[in-house]
């Protein structure tokens, strides 16, 4: 059956006030719509772990630095909310831009040391708009668990500090990235790549092994690294390589020499379509 589907933050949570029992737990589960298996694996996880389960469908404007992305992100409502049925998810908040920015927005979340690299140099004000909207839901939703990909992972640190920071009662759960047979982690920009695109798309995970592999047979200067992989991408004329950084797992600060845990991280165009991907390398005696 489709959830209820509740587009004002009052109402939903009147609604939450409602079927939310003494000692049950909240999880939710934000997102941008147009929803794949990886954010079903998100949806999975928020279901084991909690009583109630709310997913966020909101294509988030103030996350946006190009109109043109804004209005080519893909929308797929009715997709969605049977994918949201079938991972039983109680409650859909799937508000417009009026019913979260009612009003010119005048205060804002920003975390300008955690986004000054990686994808945050390429897209000015970006996680400012993902903070602030993500912490918009928590105060809406009070969840006691929210869920992220890995996938993200500079968007997963700002947001697990800015919990930190301020003193949100959430606890921030990441799952590990979903990824098609060929490698390619499962974005919904995926929709947006051609046949051929697609096919060269696989090529950015490849790289990221790569350069793993480089660090498992010791190599250690984080450029050589970057080089080589970089070398790899460019192999592609289609490809436009953004960046492709070794980077502090926790400060998201470049590293030059590989001394300990380290995310290697790249995003990538091709054609019009931006992809992003990750893989966090860890030494022999930090592994589980």
């Amino acid at each position: 059956m489709i959830p209820d589907v509740i587009a004002n933050p009052a109402a939903l949570r009147r609604r939450l006030h409602e079927i939310r029992q003494p000692n049950s737990s909240v999880g939710l589960v934000p997102t941008m719509g147009a929803l794949h298996s990886g954010h079903a694996v998100l949806l999975e996880t928020a279901r084991r772990e909690n009583d109630v389960v709310v997913a966020s469908i909101f294509v988030n404007p103030l996350q946006f630095d190009r109109k043109d992305d804004l209005e080519a992100y893909p929308r797929t409502m009715q997709q969605d909310l049977q994918i949201c049925a079938d991972h039983g998810v109680d409650l859909v908040f799937a508000p417009s831009a009026a019913d979260l920015y009612p009003q010119e927005q005048l205060t804002f979340v920003d975390s300008p040391f955690l986004s000054r690299h990686l994808c945050g140099e390429f897209r000015p004000g970006h996680f400012r708009g993902v903070a602030t909207v993500v912490l918009k839901l928590f105060n809406i939703v009070q969840p006691d668990r929210a869920y992220f990909g890995e996938k993200d992972a500079q968007q997963l640190a700002i947001i697990r500090r800015m919990v930190a920071d301020l003193n949100a009662p959430t606890r921030i759960v990441a799952v590990p990235t979903v990824r098609e047979p060929d490698g390619l982690a499962l974005s919904s920009r995926n929709k947006l790549l051609s046949a051929a695109q697609r096919g060269i798309a696989p090529v950015l995970s490849r790289a990221l092994r790569g350069a793993i592999q480089s660090i498992e047979s010791g190599t250690r200067s984080a450029d050589l690294i970057e080089q080589s992989a970089i070398a790899v991408l460019a192999s592609y004329p289609e490809i436009r390589v953004e960046y492709f950084k070794v980077a502090d797992p926790g400060t998201l600060e470049p590293i030059r020499q590989i001394a300990g845990p380290a995310l290697i991280a790249a995003a990538i165009w091709l054609g019009t379509t931006r992809l992003i991907d990750n893989i966090c390398w860890l030494p022999a005696g930090e592994r589980n």
